[in-house]
């Protein structure tokens, strides 16, 4: 048996244009996904998903080695249908087959089990991490796969293959990692919040294809920020560079705040992370944090330590 293992992500700065070469500081998390391999007799590629709870949420079988898919079964309401599911887990296990041409070519079969150690309806990666997992087990570069069979920055990519935050941007479309420390002395005072629901990143990123003002501008003061938030020494000077990288992609994307559109009234710094409107939140804060979001009915509240690798 073989098992693979990539970690979630979150990204802290860089939303956006990160897309066209801004510089973004992104962390992996604690929470991921594994993949086990195990060969059977029959030609077949036999797959089964499951969530961070131990229930079975996909099941699929292929033909080797046409990889013609014979059935599949999705117990969800949720991110398309059945066909859908399975289809796009055809293209991923197609185009690693393209990059290697003797990955799943073989006469005997397989039994796939993959484990997300967080739900999926958390925004941690539950694609990104399912990719870097068959990129290691095809033999394959990660981003190539990424970019073959979808689209994005590859930074999810690169905080699923590292064990530290790092700084990532693209340079004339390949990935520049560097890993990094980032380890706030105030990091008891961030916390991450839920907003209940899976985000699509769509229609952030059609609004912000058309932003009109000078690109160059923009990503030139992106990472910077991304560079101060780094230094940023205490909390104070932390939270002023929250609020101007929200303001910034607010501009630039032409959406609300999250603080002024969900919570005005709370007291500390709140940030979109990623797609702007789900998935996670970063608020600064205090023992009362979390009280506070439960009460306005988010009752996922993590601290910066429990989510953090």
């Amino acid at each position: 048996m073989s098992t693979y293992y990539s970690n979630g992500k979150l990204l802290l700065t860089g939303e956006y244009l990160v897309l066209d070469g801004a510089t973004a500081l992104a962390i992996p998390t604690k929470f991921g996904q594994d993949l086990t391999v195990d060969t059977i007799e029959e030609p077949q590629l036999v797959w089964e998903s499951y969530s961070h709870d131990g229930t079975c949420w996909f099941e699929a079988v292929f033909d080797l080695p046409k990889l013609r898919l014979v059935n599949a079964t999705f117990n969800s309401k949720k991110d398309g249908s059945t066909e859908f599911i399975a289809e796009t887990l055809q293209d991923i296990l197609q185009e690693g087959r393209v990059l290697n041409p003797e990955f799943l070519n073989s006469e005997q079969g397989f039994l796939v089990k993959t484990n997300l150690t967080f739900p999926r309806d958390w925004g941690l990666g539950s694609s990104s991490t399912l990719i870097n997992n068959i990129a290691q087990w095809a033999k394959v570069d990660g981003y190539q796969l990424l970019w073959n069979a979808f689209s994005g920055s590859g930074y999810d990519i690169a905080c699923a293959q590292n064990n530290s935050a790092i700084l990532y941007r693209l340079d004339q479309k390949k990935p520049v990692v560097s890993e990094i420390k980032f380890d706030p002395s105030f990091k008891e005072q961030l916390f991450f919040v839920h907003l209940n629901q899976k985000q699509d990143s769509r229609e952030g990123i059609a609004q912000y294809k058309e932003y009109s003002e000078v690109l160059e501008v923009a990503i030139e003061r992106i990472s910077k920020l991304t560079d101060q938030f780094i230094k940023a020494s205490n909390i104070k000077e932390f939270e002023e560079l929250m609020e101007e990288h929200e303001q910034l992609i607010s501009e630039i994307i032409k959406q609300q705040p999250i603080k002024e559109r969900l919570f005005t009234d709370y007291f500390g710094a709140i940030k979109s992370l990623g797609a702007w409107g789900g998935d996670f939140i970063l608020a600064t804060g205090n023992e009362s944090t979390p009280a506070y979001f439960k009460e306005k009915g988010y009752q996922t509240v993590l601290r910066y330590k429990d989510m953090i690798l």
